[in-house]
């Protein structure tokens, strides 16, 4: 696979940018199992973009 069909992983600030909510308040999901999913990578949380897209277009989903 080519490194240019992937894209960029965000950061926790990415997704809260994404999701209009604070930083703290994904590290609470977190702690609650609640939230888009996250990998870590070292010490670093990412995520895949297209997961929190998806994370999100199931929320929408439930509240129809």
């Amino acid at each position: 696979m080519d490194a240019q069909q992937f894209e960029p992983l965000w950061t926790v600030s990415d997704v809260a940018l994404f999701l209009n909510v604070p930083v703290h308040t994904l590290y609470g999901w977190r702690t609650k199992n609640y939230g888009p999913p996250a990998r870590r990578v070292g010490k670093h949380l990412r995520y895949l973009p297209s997961e929190v897209r998806s994370w999100f277009e199931h929320l929408l989903e439930e509240a129809a």
